[in-house]
């Protein structure tokens, strides 16, 4: 038996690039003990509870993003909010989850589908007509409400949320 170490997904909205390409799969590999601690000692992160050390740490454990074969925090800083909080519960689930969540985590994100927008679908849209990513008002992901929790019961919620209130 082998440890499986690399887990592929698709994003609800998908990275938009500066020509307008949209990347919406991509592989992340389980984190390791310095994916963890070597931002740390990064002079731009303030410490554990600062909310670039998500960005940084994600930029680190994403291998491949669409037809990037780089990601880097610039990447991970201009994914959409839904994009930046799929990819926050994938990492948990992969790296802090069992089989069991896993698989929950997948059949909850393969019921709920691609998100969509108005206008055109973004994998099929000529560069620059991507469609607009849908509003909402309580700011939680396509398909969940705030009293909707997720395999680990983190309910639905903005990215905002996830930042300390003294950070705000």
């Amino acid at each position: 038996m082998s440890l499986r170490t690399q887990y592929e997904f698709t994003l609800p909205r998908g990275y938009v690039d500066r020509e307008g390409a949209v990347h919406r799969s991509g592989t992340m590999r389980l984190a390791t003990a310095r994916d963890e601690l070597e931002p740390l000692r990064d002079p731009t992160i303030q410490g554990p509870d600062d909310p670039r050390l998500t960005i940084v740490v994600l930029a680190r454990v994403v291998e491949r993003l669409g037809t990037l074969e780089l990601v880097t925090p610039h990447e991970i800083e201009n994914l959409f909010a839904a994009d930046l909080a799929y990819l926050q519960d994938f990492y948990g689930v992969i790296n802090f989850g069992t089989q069991d969540e896993f698989d929950a985590f997948l059949a909850e994100h393969a019921e709920a589908g691609p998100a969509t927008g108005v206008g055109p679908d973004p994998e099929t849209a000529p560069a620059g007509q991507e469609s607009a990513p849908e509003a909402r008002a309580d700011g939680g992901r396509e398909g969940s409400s705030s009293s909707d929790a997720g395999p680990q019961g983190r309910p639905g919620r903005s990215a905002i949320q996830e930042i300390p209130t003294e950070t705000r």
